[in-house]
């Protein structure tokens, strides 16, 4: 198992970083300012992109560093494509969006590659692999218990040559961007269907009439520039040339958006999980009290030891996951899948925790970004399907195991 990065990835790797160091991290502050002198001309919160972020993009894009995570027109695996992912995470207010590799846009965009019409396309996935527009994706509902998507109540009603669209959805990232345009919608076609075939995928431009956005949700009192928005959809019409695939395929088109997705989140975290650790070393080691540096105390050296390892543990699960992605499929890496919703966004809190309280009273101020990633990585647990049900399906795998062994063998090794 060859987990190392292929020679074009470690060129772009190399890039990255020296874009990363070089434009990005600088860039940071000003978008921080920008994003809030918007937000006081606007009363409060803005969602318009600050200036500071098209100016990465044209270096990126200039770089080559642009549209990576999709394999058919980068060329790179999702091994190779992790490495990327995760130095990105290191600045994950800047530099996904820089690259064209954000979220949700990233998952919509493969859905678009792998489902969509030639005219759903040419209408919506040439301007998001451009830059020039946003997405958002409705699923997640506040009336039910969204963590089983069987629950999902929206209704998507033929009538004639349109769909009519009647529910509420909420943490629809992405939704309050001016430049969202299109949101993928998943809502039942068919209540009567066998379970697993009763939700389809539909594309609802924003501007159809009926499409109400409520409001933009915070996080931990953030506000995202792009926004998690809940949206009230009342007798909405598209026409049915608007379906993803086929009626009944939602659930399918769901599992193929968030298998690599998974990867693309795990690694950010790593990579947020990773400055964490460099700005409480840093920290620890400017620092003095109780007469010498902060990091000469015991307490803080196992901080930084348990962050390190914890880091590289999650690290290897992650790449072996992307690994067996590229290998045997979604399917055949679906334990290895839920595990890393668990763990990486796991690990990142614990490190930006460390690093919090290494950084005292500034570690929970917006003068160090830790404060605002562990509140990402948190939301984490619970946005990107609940930790319980990820732990629950890695369960049911290893319960599988010992049953379908034989039960001598069970006796005589201790193991399925």
């Amino acid at each position: 198992m060859d987990l190392g990065p292929g020679p074009r990835s470690r060129e772009l790797l190399a890039t990255l970083r020296t874009f990363m160091a070089e434009h990005v991290y600088p860039a940071e502050r000003v978008y921080a300012a920008q994003l809030g002198a918007a937000a006081r001309e606007n009363g409060g919160v803005s969602h318009v992109l600050p200036p500071v972020v098209e100016e990465l993009k044209d270096t990126a894009r200039k770089l080559g560093l642009w549209n990576l995570f999709l394999p058919d027109l980068s060329g790179l695996t999702n091994l190779e494509y992790a490495y990327l992912a995760e130095e990105t995470g290191r600045s994950p207010y800047l530099a996904p969006e820089a690259l064209n590799c954000a979220a949700p846009d990233t998952g919509n965009m493969e859905l678009l590659h792998m489902f969509g019409t030639p005219a759903q396309k040419q209408r919506w996935l040439t301007p998001l692999l451009e830059g020039t527009m946003r997405s958002g994706f409705s699923m997640t509902e506040p009336d039910v218990a969204s963590s089983d998507a069987r629950n999902i109540s929206t209704s998507i009603v033929r009538d004639g040559a349109e769909y009519v669209i009647n529910g509420r959805k909420w943490w629809t990232t992405g939704a309050a961007d001016p430049r969202c345009d299109i949101l993928v919608l998943m809502g039942k076609t068919d209540p009567e269907a066998v379970v697993y075939r009763q939700q389809s995928m539909v594309l609802v431009p924003v501007d159809t009439p009926g499409v109400t956005i409520v409001r933009s949700l915070p996080i931990f009192g953030y506000h995202d520039q792009h926004g998690h928005c809940e949206i009230r959809f009342d007798d909405v019409r598209v026409p049915v040339t608007n379906l993803l695939g086929a009626e009944g395929d939602g659930f399918a088109i769901a599992q193929a958006r968030l298998g690599p997705g998974r990867i693309h989140h795990a690694m950010r975290c790593l990579g947020m999980a990773e400055r964490g650790l460099e700005l409480m070393v840093r920290r620890t080691m400017a620092r003095e009290a109780f007469g010498g540096p902060l990091s000469e105390q015991g307490v803080v050296r196992t901080w930084i030891a348990e962050s390190r390892m914890e880091i590289e543990q999650a690290r290897l699960l992650v790449l072996k996951a992307a690994w067996l992605i590229d290998r045997v499929g979604i399917q055949g890496a679906a334990t290895e899948i839920a595990a890393i919703k668990v763990v990486a966004p796991r690990v990142a809190r614990n490190v930006l925790d460390r690093s919090i309280q290494a950084h005292g009273g500034g570690g929970v101020t917006d003068d160090f970004p830790i404060a605002r990633m562990w509140a990402s990585a948190r939301i984490l647990g619970i946005a990107d399907g609940p930790d319980e049900v990820h732990l629950r399906t890695v369960a049911r795998t290893q319960l599988r195991r010992y049953r379908d062994a034989a039960p001598t063998a069970v006796a005589e090794t201790g193991r399925g």
